[in-house]
């Protein structure tokens, strides 16, 4: 069965594409961004679709547990220690584990 997604009035550009990969840390070919163009505007257009559906009459579902749902105690587990964890880690600054900037500038 294939899907069938009108077309968007604004579809995204390879330069959005670009973006998103950029953010997403994924290096993409020419072929896989122009891949990725038309599957996120399918999906950008099924979320169009989905705003446009007239909900007045739905309930809200608030649980997918049920009112019987069973609670578990929460009760704390093993953990490591500080020094087991920077040990683990790629890259620290004792205290704290550097992690790369993922946000702005140059972080692509």
């Amino acid at each position: 069965m294939s899907a069938h997604f009108s077309s968007r009035p604004d579809p995204i550009s390879l330069d959005e594409v670009r973006k998103v990969a950029s953010l997403s840390r994924l290096a993409l070919n020419d072929a896989q961004l122009q891949t990725a163009q038309h599957d996120l505007a399918a999906v950008l257009d099924y979320m169009t679709r989905l705003q446009s559906l007239d909900l007045k009459n739905v309930q809200l579902l608030t649980s997918i547990a049920g009112e019987n749902a069973r609670l578990n105690a929460d009760t704390p587990g093993p953990t490591l220690t500080n020094d087991q964890l920077l040990a683990m880690a790629p890259d620290t600054m004792p205290p704290f584990i550097k992690v790369p900037k993922v946000m702005g500038e140059g972080s692509a």
